[in-house]
């Protein structure tokens, strides 16, 4: 990224920009892999940052949901028996271990959570060999690249508690909101239910597990929610879309002791009105949220070669191309664009 600002403002002078610029290598420590990087997707948070959200200064590198091939290792980074030419995938994040949060087995709010903070946009990433996971053989690397957003998507079923026969419905129809629709089908859910405006992704849900599909544009949420679940209501709630509109209405269609989980990121200064003697006192609601994903990557791992990823991947750019993809990335033609940062298909 070289420019901070909207991506979508229409004044080229004030317009946050995406380009393709040079940094400097990143170094190879006792412990660290180097990955040359095959793919890395385009994240919903990632335009984020071309807005300043996060107070970043530019030029500033871009992308954690990646898959690569190792190609160099540093002195020490055996322990899990990593090898050079390895198809990997991995946590953009390292958890350092040592501070007071990690160890009372909390990482996602490690002390030290941006000091391995590498970019994976790029043709070679620098990581620690904590942060660094094989690919099943199963797996392509085009696959292996979503393995941080399911991870998000694993740690979205873990908050929910679910158990099976639990009523669940989902909002938002980009890659976390499928990717957790798969989870919770896979986890017991019944009533299966996808909130989404945009029809292609209410038609991909259905064709991966949704027992019902409700868009909220043209259709009473409200009671569209009470005759899928025959007045009762959903047992969990998810919202993954992030949006202030979209989640209001959340609340009204969980039901009585329902758990509802906020999986998205959502703009920095959105407040929204609660009622406790409604939704605390009289439903006794459960609201959660979720920042990243400490502990899930494991399972994530184990689930990718049972995922239907292909229409979540089917959208690649070349890396020169960067500024292209954001563009189709911001146009919503596709809940998913990659950006393949080298030609290792051979070795996929």
């Amino acid at each position: 990224m070289t420019k901070i600002g909207n991506l979508r403002d229409p004044d080229d002078d004030t317009r946050g920009r995406i380009g393709v610029v040079d940094f400097p290598d990143q170094p190879l420590g006792p412990e660290d892999v180097r990955i040359r990087v095959a793919y890395s997707a385009i994240c919903g948070s990632d335009p984020h940052l071309a807005e300043g959200f996060f107070g970043t200064d530019v030029p500033i590198g871009l992308g954690h949901e990646l898959s690569g091939v190792i190609e160099a290792l540093g002195e020490r980074a055996h322990r899990n028996g990593l090898q050079i030419g390895d198809r990997v995938a991995g946590n953009f994040l390292r958890f350092c271990g040592t501070c007071t949060p990690c160890r009372a087995g909390k990482q996602q709010f490690c002390e030290h959570i941006q000091d391995y903070n590498r970019p994976g946009m790029a043709e070679t990433v620098t990581w620690h060999e904590s942060q660094v996971y094989r690919l099943p053989d199963a797996v392509s690397l085009r696959h292996g690249c979503l393995l941080e957003p399911t991870s998000v998507a694993v740690r979205i079923a873990d908050k929910t508690r679910i158990a099976v026969g639990d009523r669940v419905a989902i909002c938002g129809g980009g890659p976390i909101g499928q990717l957790a629709l798969q989870i919770m089908k896979r986890n017991g859910a019944t009533s299966l239910t996808l909130i989404e405006p945009i029809a292609a992704r209410r038609e991909m849900a259905l064709r991966h597990g949704a027992d019902a599909v409700i868009d909220p544009v043209a259709e009473d949420q409200g009671r569209r929610a009470a005759d899928i679940t025959e007045g009762a209501g959903f047992d969990v709630v998810i919202d993954a879309s992030g949006s202030p509109r979209a989640v209001r209405g959340l609340l009204d269609i969980a039901a009585r002791g329902a758990t509802v989980v906020y999986g998205a990121m959502y703009p920095h200064d959105f407040e929204m009105p609660l009622n406790l003697s409604d939704y605390l006192y009289l439903k006794e609601l459960t609201l959660t949220g979720v920042f990243v994903s400490p502990y899930a990557f494991p399972r994530a791992l184990q689930l990718l070669p049972y995922l239907e990823l292909d229409e979540l991947t089917e959208s690649v750019f070349d890396l020169e191309d960067a500024t292209e993809a954001f563009a189709m990335h911001l146009s919503g033609a596709y809940p998913k664009v990659l950006i393949r940062c080298n030609d290792l298909e051979a070795v996929s």
